[in-house]
């Protein structure tokens, strides 16, 4: 125990010697420059220093255009392109499918297939559109015994829980 003492009064020492930093003119021997200095102050002023340049580097790749050339970044003109297309293309599906159920339409009515009278565009248009089919949101009972049987067990664990604290 009293070697880790004397360890830590050692580094104690050499942290907090004061020690001096003199810079000398070499012709005249003038000092130009002395600072006082402990190791402790550099060390704190190096790593102090080393966590500005490291949040610095790390802003101006982040924020500015630089960031494009890191592998795995796109340019924002690239995904607000990508955006854009993506659009046009499920636009131009959709204009497609009705295109094409038209089609079918007006040849099933040049084949006689189907009367003219039950040929009218706007009905074939809206039966190509997609509806949202409606869904029963309620849970069901296997929900709601499954709900209750792990509510059930939380409860449980919470008891347990107090009671070894108590304990």
């Amino acid at each position: 125990m009293s070697e880790k003492r004397l360890k830590r009064k050692k580094l104690h020492k050499k942290l907090f010697t004061k020690n001096r930093l003199v810079i000398l003119n070499e012709d005249t021997f003038e000092e130009t420059f002395s600072l006082k200095l402990t190791l402790m102050n550099v060390f704190v002023v190096a790593s102090l220093g080393a966590i500005f340049l490291i949040a610095v580097t790390t802003f101006i790749i982040a924020f500015t255009p630089l960031r494009e050339f890191i592998p795995g970044y796109s340019s924002t003109k690239l995904r607000k392109d990508a955006t854009e297309l993506a659009l046009k293309s499920d636009s131009l599906t959709l204009v497609l499918k009705k295109n094409q159920a038209y089609i079918s339409s007006i040849q099933k009515v040049l084949t006689g297939e189907l009367d003219y009278a039950k040929f009218n565009k706007d009905s074939i248009l809206a039966a190509t559109e997609d509806t949202i089919q409606k869904t029963d949101l309620l849970p069901s009972k296997e929900e709601l015994e499954l709900r209750a049987e792990v509510e059930k067990e939380d409860k449980k664990g919470q008891s347990v829980t107090v009671k070894k604290k108590k304990k």
